[in-house]
């Protein structure tokens, strides 16, 4: 996994929660990251919300991920 795609997705998330995705294991930050590349990738709704706001469709494919490991 790049680095680049570890560090889209820590600036997808909010300050609290990337702070805390941050102190986690490198292994533990790319698991999250990868499984955000598969939410953008593959749910519909987010596919026209990134027509309208990249950021927003990537800021709330982030907040998916996050809730789905209970965070």
């Amino acid at each position: 996994m790049s680095t680049d795609t570890v560090g889209r997705f820590l600036a997808a998330l909010d300050p609290e929660h990337r702070q805390a995705v941050g102190d986690r294991s490198r292994q533990e930050q790319e698991r999250l990251a990868a499984a955000w590349e598969r939410e953008l990738e593959f749910d519909d709704e987010l596919d026209t919300l990134d027509e309208l706001s990249p950021p927003a469709a990537e800021a709330e494919a982030a907040q998916r991920v996050l809730q789905r490991e209970g965070q």
